[in-house]
């Protein structure tokens, strides 16, 4: 058998990286990525940094700008209202689910009762790239406690998206306590195998997180006219 080549391993990491890098605004919206400059910094060639911008370009999170270049997007406050929406509902469905199966998943709590823990530990210290994964973590652990895979896949595609938008947020130091506020009380309501408090609960999360965003979003907006 041929050797597999490295090389799409290598991409999957640049583009992990670049991801990042948009999603705690080190590379800010309306910022031109120069490939030569991205590539050095990473310490790779050009290819898998062009290879993960197509990526990126194929999800929105970048734009093509000037002759084979790119350059982040804006953030459309309109756009994650409505992805907030969508979220809400998943969220909600997943929180319910999660509850029902709560007493005969023993992995899925302790993993919910983990992600749930570490995100206590956040402080004023903690950086936003953390700050965004651990929140993502602790949804996934519903996700996966909630039992229906189709859940996840059908939120993975947003998630980039959605780690941008935690980023309007988190990175104001009064939300990320209330934020896990609300997360613990959402894992409450599941561990405790009440569904319908945990439905309302994540529902309320989510628009109450959508709402803020698109607020920040809009207001930032207003300033750079």
């Amino acid at each position: 058998m041929i050797p597999l080549d490295p090389l799409p391993n290598l991409i999957d990491q640049v583009y992990a990286r670049i991801l990042e890098a948009i999603s705690d605004r080190t590379l800010q919206p309306g910022q031109r990525i120069r490939q030569n400059e991205l590539a050095d910094k990473l310490g790779v060639s050009r290819q898998p940094v062009s290879h993960a911008l197509h990526l990126l370009h194929r999800q929105g999170l970048v734009a093509e700008s000037g002759k084979r270049g790119f350059e982040v997007t804006q953030l459309d406050p309109s756009r994650i209202r409505q992805l907030y929406e969508v979220r809400g509902a998943i969220d909600a469905l997943a929180a319910r689910l999660a509850a029902q199966r709560a007493a005969s998943d023993a992995a899925g709590r302790a993993r919910l009762d983990a992600a749930l823990a570490a995100g206590r530990r956040i402080d004023r210290n903690t950086s936003l790239a953390e700050l965004i994964t651990l929140d993502v973590d602790f949804h996934r652990a519903i996700y996966q406690l909630a039992g229906n895979p189709v859940i996840e896949e059908t939120i993975t595609p947003q998630w980039p998206h959605m780690r941008r938008s935690m980023a309007t947020v988190l990175s104001e130091l009064d939300y990320r306590g209330s934020a896990w506020a609300e997360h613990a009380d959402i894992a409450k309501h599941i561990l405790a195998g009440d569904a319908k408090a945990a439905e309302r609960a994540a529902l309320a999360h989510a628009q109450t997180a959508g709402r803020m965003t698109e607020e920040r979003l809009r207001a930032t907006d207003e300033a750079a006219a």
